[in-house]
Order: C-alpha cells, then sequence, then structure tokens
C-alpha cells in the first residue's frame, strides 16, 4: 500500500508535458468525493507554467465518469456561492502557478462508475488548447484537509455549503 501510494504521488507530484516552450508541472494532486460511493467528485492539484508560452487548460477528461468539466465557484448577485463550469478554459501565464483547489477552480467528474477508495488512483488526462494532452494517475485522498496542498484554507471541508449549486442548478456535493 505504502508503494503503492509513494509511486502514485511521485507521478502526480512530477509529470511535466511540452509543448510550444512551455511546459506544465503538476504538483499535488488528487481526486475526492464526499463519499465513497458519491455520483460526484472532484480533482484539485497545482499547475504551474515552467515555459516561456502561456498554456490554456481547456479539458479533463477520464474514463470514470460519464462527464468531466473545469468549474469554479462565483459568487452571484445575491451573495450565493454557485458552481459552473469555466468557459474558455484556464490561462496559466509563463513561470505562473494556478490553483485547482477546493472553493475554487477544480475539475467537476461527475457520474462516476466507480467508487473512490481512499489511496488508489484513477487516471485523468488534462487537455490544453494547443492540442497537448497529459495523462495523470491520481491519488483518491478523501481524508485531506482543505488546508493542505490545493485546498482552500480557512474554509473548512465545505460542510454547510448545502446552498451551494452547479451551473445548472442542481445542488453538488463533493
Amino acid at each position: 500500500m505504502f508503494t503503492k501510494t509513494v509511486s502514485a504521488s511521485l507521478l502526480a507530484l512530477g509529470l511535466m508535458a511540452s509543448a510550444a516552450n512551455a511546459e506544465i508541472i503538476v504538483r499535488d494532486a488528487y481526486i475526492r468525493s464526499a463519499a465513497p460511493t458519491a455520483p460526484t467528485g472532484a480533482a484539485f492539484m497545482e499547475l504551474e507554467n515552467t515555459g516561456d508560452s502561456p498554456m490554456r487548460l481547456v479539458s479533463a477528461s477520464t474514463d470514470i465518469a460519464a462527464k468531466v468539466e473545469l468549474h469554479e465557484h462565483r459568487e452571484d448577485e445575491n451573495g450565493m456561492m454557485m458552481m459552473r463550469e469555466i468557459e474558455g478554459g484556464i490561462e496559466i501565464a509563463p513561470g505562473e502557478t494556478h490553483l485547482l483547489k477546493r472553493g475554487g477552480d477544480h475539475v467537476m467528474i461527475m457520474g462516476l462508475n466507480m467508487e473512490l477508495v481512499q489511496g488508489e488512483t484513477v487516471p485523468l488526462t488534462l487537455g490544453f488548447a494547443d492540442g497537448t494532452e497529459l495523462p495523470l494517475e491520481i491519488e483518491v485522498d478523501r481524508e485531506r484537509s482543505p488546508a493542505h496542498g490545493g485546498g482552500m484554507q480557512g474554509h473548512g471541508n465545505m460542510q454547510g455549503h448545502g446552498d451551494m449549486k452547479s451551473h445548472d442548478g442542481k445542488k453538488m456535493s463533493y
């Protein structure tokens, strides 16, 4: 178990993709769901562009779910936090790091067709506007606190956010 966890962590920590003189380094990647059998999950990570040109993350895919989208949390005019799909992707400028974190931008995984088991790894491929695809093996970590790694510090474990809704108005939990 320890070897599998370390190997998966090393894969997620050190992967790089090269395209158009740009390199993306993925750090601290993990996937979680609110419960092992929940129909939705989310992936979080740090994406660093060590290249000299911008990279735009435009998609993510996996064979463990019916649908995968890049999502953001935004406050609407009534002060309610809403989750919605990010239109146009996420641009990462040269030398910059973008956090996909709980309570912020993240990879939303909907219609899971398997249980997310603590410590196991699942495949996820990130797609960039230039056609680059970055395949990852991400560890399931349902126990990680939001303040650890790509988490949102000071925002607990998202409990009490029962009024959070997706872009189509459905309640979401992860």
